[in-house]
């Protein structure tokens, strides 16, 4: 083989090299639920552990989370459900599954769960799995894989248990029990949409919560400060749907940033209204 032949053979292998080794990735961040290093992602920083999530993923966890945070259970209701979505559909909302199963959670129309159309709805899907998880003896103490498993009766009846830490992590930050611990990187947002949003955490935040916007400017007051943390790590969740904005909450500021997932900063204050600032959109050039 000549010298020609020999690098076109080694640019060949080193490219199937490369397209393995990427191969490889995908498939192990695909098991982890995980999104891609260089990905658009959120992530929960809770004690010795980072949970990263993608953007499809988070906006379907603030839902799940927001569901129980609005029919009043406590966080631990929360990580069973995040933990039950985690296994069976990766935290996404999935048109296919075993048999006729459908959602975030897999639920077989055939079994009594609602229509296809319902069970693809993830505030319907979420109400439906807390329905049945607070009709499981000792659920809000039990192991939470095992209480997962009486709601969802798998065939994978211990899988559940791999996704407990992440889970429960993630809904610490969500359900605002752990201040300040959530953030996201969008490096392309869409356009700022406050009326979109506001309508999504009136949707979606307690009943006790009261979502007010004016102009550019999203305000929620919560009755808690737990729950003023929550809607501020859902709205910055939710950034990828409508658009990156400033979220304040008393002392603490989380600005975005196209290239990393930023920090909060400021200090801690027992606040309960959150500020959700939106840049003002850009003045029309007048006519000459």
């Amino acid at each position: 083989m000549g010298a020609w032949g020999r690098v076109f053979t080694g640019l060949a292998v080193a490219g199937l090299t490369a397209v393995l080794i990427l191969a490889g990735l995908t498939l192990l961040y695909s098991y982890n639920k995980e999104p891609l290093p260089l990905a658009d992602q959120c992530i929960a920083q809770v004690q010795d552990l980072s949970v990263p999530l993608d953007v499809e993923q988070t906006h379907n966890a603030t839902i799940v989370v927001g569901v129980a945070t609005r029919r009043g259970l406590v966080p631990r209701a929360s990580t069973i459900a995040l933990a039950t979505v985690y296994q069976e559909s990766g935290i996404r909302n999935l048109d296919y599954g075993d048999r006729d199963s459908l959602g975030l959670f897999q639920q077989r129309p055939s079994q009594g769960w609602g229509s296809e159309t319902q069970v693809r709805d993830p505030y319907y899907a979420s109400g439906k799995f807390y329905d049945a998880l607070l009709k499981v003896d000792g659920w809000d103490s039990g192991n939470v894989n095992d209480v997962a498993q009486a709601v969802q009766r798998s065939g994978h009846p211990n899988g559940y248990a791999r996704h407990v830490e992440n889970a429960r992590r993630l809904a610490s930050a969500l359900t605002g029990e752990t201040p300040a611990s959530f953030t996201c990187l969008v490096k392309d947002p869409p356009t700022a949409n406050p009326e979109g949003l506001a309508t999504f955490l009136t949707k979606t935040l307690p009943t006790s919560a009261t979502v007010a916007r004016d102009g550019n400017v999203v305000t929620v007051t919560t009755r808690t400060n737990r729950d003023a943390w929550s809607a501020a790590h859902i709205a910055v969740g939710n950034t990828a749907y409508y658009g990156a904005a400033t979220v304040r909450v008393g002392g603490r500021t989380w600005t975005p940033n196209p290239t990393t997932t930023g920090s909060w900063t400021g200090d801690p204050t027992n606040e309960t209204r959150v500020t959700i600032t939106y840049p003002a959109p850009p003045q029309p050039t007048p006519s000459r």
